[in-house]
């Protein structure tokens, strides 16, 4: 089972902002999230995390060395990182919903981060058909391997939402994977 789990809560998610790769750790809320997340899962056969703060922060609640991957990393928004979403002119946020190969000025489009965790998904099929594989990561990298579970376009993200601390489960068959769940809400 390849289980991702969203980090808990910052103070630049609290306040609606495009965190990005802006390394925060998690608010007084995201503790709370992390803990119930770790207490709910149980202890993985393979634990991996985004290197990024908040996700190391709700990894480390798990209690074994997680292996960092740089492929589960969130997704750039370059210049509009820190900024509240609203901030956002709304031909922006038309362009990059309408275009995966859209790359905000010093970003990332969705296209590349989607073949970096396609990669990383695939390279954990076998694994995550015959042991537990908890992934620590963020809201776009998850959406991207939902996307690859299902076999739909990267463009569907734009249509989903995952809240902070949520769980998706997909169980790898013979067939392909399998989403089980999305935006699970296991604290």
């Amino acid at each position: 089972m390849l289980v991702l789990v969203r980090h808990g809560r910052t103070e630049a998610n609290a306040q609606a902002r495009l965190q990005g790769r802006i390394d925060l750790p998690l608010d007084d809320v995201g503790e709370r999230q992390a803990d119930a997340i770790a207490a709910a899962l149980g202890t993985p056969d393979l634990l991996i995390t985004s290197p990024l703060l908040r996700a190391r922060q709700t990894a480390e609640r798990f209690g074994v060395e997680p292996v960092v991957d740089e492929r589960w990393l969130e997704i750039s928004y370059g210049a509009y990182e820190g900024l509240p979403f609203h901030e956002v002119a709304s031909e922006t946020w038309d362009q990059w919903r309408g275009d995966v190969d859209f790359c905000p000025p010093g970003g990332e489009s969705l296209a590349t981060l989607g073949a970096r965790v396609v990669a990383a998904c695939e390279e954990l099929r076998l694994q995550a058909a015959e042991r537990t594989v908890v992934v620590i990561s963020h809201v776009s990298p998850m959406k991207a391997a939902v996307a690859w579970a299902l076999g739909v376009d990267l463009g569907i993200s734009w249509r989903t939402h995952l809240d902070h601390a949520a769980v998706c489960r997909i169980r790898m068959t013979e067939r392909g994977p399998s989403l089980l769940s999305f935006n699970e809400r296991v604290w």
